[in-house]
């Protein structure tokens, strides 16, 4: 059993859940089967697995069963084994991914900024770049990783984020990619058609041509840390230096609370490390079961 102020938070992501199944996210899982309609409800299976992932910090699937198993038996008692259970589970990978974008969408905190966007990426790591990969190789691939120093193989998640001044920054869109893919070219695909916006990333979004017809087209700008250029003589860099830190330490002191948003992230639900997941669609659960997790506090404590 659990107490009284856990099983109110159950509830309430319980009711949540159901309500948004009802609308849509029940066309994501829809079965033409004799068993279209299981005692076990798909409503049931994501509950269980955001409740534990919020309130218990169970990360992984088979703590999550364990403890559904010991403490939540009377409030689900058809709970069926791990093995179906983690089977259930990852065939409702469109639904908790279609569930992450309502909860993102619906609870935008008062005070982000509609002209002032944040973007940045961070890994997701499956397994060490030193051995084969061999799951959801469909998705995944081989990068290396500058902030840890390290060749992986996974995913990688794009972020782009409404700056939020004094607190981390909230969610815009969401879009993850092979480890390899250039974030400059996510960029371009999913978020260069957004207008008079004022865009804040590093040095990998420094592309001259490109911004200046955005800008053009768009009227939205993108400031990123002066990247060096190659071949420039000696007394040009020192005259450019002063204006060139300056600039670079503002940009960078903006975007900073994104880095934040990622560690935030990490901390709270320990997403990098996807080296339990066997399947692409449980790479998918995954993420963003664990990003929904992560902002569940609306609704439990509204």
């Amino acid at each position: 059993m659990i107490n009284q102020t856990k099983a109110s938070k159950l509830i309430k992501i319980y009711q949540y859940v159901c309500d948004k199944y009802e609308q849509e996210l029940k066309y994501t899982c829809e079965r033409f089967s004799n068993n279209n309609q299981p005692e076990f409800t798909d409503q049931e299976i994501m509950t269980i697995y955001l409740f534990s992932v919020y309130e218990e910090q169970r990360f992984k699937i088979k703590e999550i069963h364990d403890f559904a198993s010991n403490y939540l038996r009377s409030w689900f008692p058809k709970l069926n084994s791990y093995v179906a259970f983690n089977t259930r589970l990852n065939r409702l990978s469109e639904a908790i991914t279609a569930l992450c974008r309502f909860v993102l969408e619906e609870f935008t905190p008062t005070g982000c900024s509609p002209e002032f966007s944040l973007l940045d990426s961070m890994p997701i790591i499956t397994c060490s770049g030193k051995r084969n990969a061999k799951v959801a190789k469909e998705i995944t691939d081989k990068s290396y990783c500058s902030t840890k120093n390290l060749w992986y193989y996974g995913l990688k998640l794009h972020a782009l984020n409404y700056y939020n001044k004094g607190t981390l920054p909230h969610p815009e869109s969401i879009v993850i990619t092979k480890a390899s893919e250039n974030d400059l070219n996510v960029f371009k695909e999913n978020w260069a058609t957004i207008q008079a916006r004022q865009f804040f990333g590093d040095k990998i979004y420094h592309d001259k041509d490109f911004f200046d017809e955005l800008y053009a087209k768009e009227q939205s700008i993108m400031y990123t840390p002066i990247k060096g250029i190659k071949g420039k003589f000696e007394v040009l860099k020192q005259k450019d230096f002063a204006y060139e830190n300056l600039f670079s330490k503002a940009v960078s002191a903006i975007r900073q609370p994104i880095e934040a948003f990622f560690n935030w992230i990490n901390e709270k639900t320990q997403i990098q490390k996807a080296s339990k997941v066997r399947s692409s669609k449980g790479l998918l659960v995954h993420v963003f079961g664990k990003l929904t997790a992560c902002f569940l506090k609306p609704i439990v404590n509204p």
